[in-house]
C-alpha cells in the first residue's frame, strides 16, 4: 500500500460509516470481512480517479457480492 491509498482507502471507509450511520471502526471492520478493504487495494489506480461517494457505491456492490448486507434504515 502507498502512502497514497492510505489516506484514500481511510476516507471511503469515513464515508461508508457516514452513509449506514456506523462508526468507523465498524465500517472498517464490515469492509475488511466482505472484501471491500482488498477491493480498494486491488483496484486504487481506477478508484482513486472518481469521487468517494462513487468509491462507496462501488463497495456496496463488492460486498454484496461477498455476501454482505447493510440498510440505511
Amino acid at each position: 500500500m502507498t502512502k497514497y491509498q492510505i489516506p484514500y482507502t481511510n476516507a471511503c471507509i469515513r464515508a461508508l460509516g457516514r452513509r449506514f450511520n456506523i462508526t468507523t471502526k465498524d465500517a472498517f471492520q464490515y469492509l475488511h470481512q466482505f472484501g471491500g478493504i482488498s477491493f480498494l487495494v486491488e483496484f486504487y489506480d481506477v478508484e482513486h480517479l472518481q469521487s468517494i461517494e462513487d468509491a462507496v457505491d462501488e463497495l456496496i456492490v463488492c460486498r454484496l457480492n461477498n455476501g454482505g448486507y447493510l440498510s440505511n434504515s
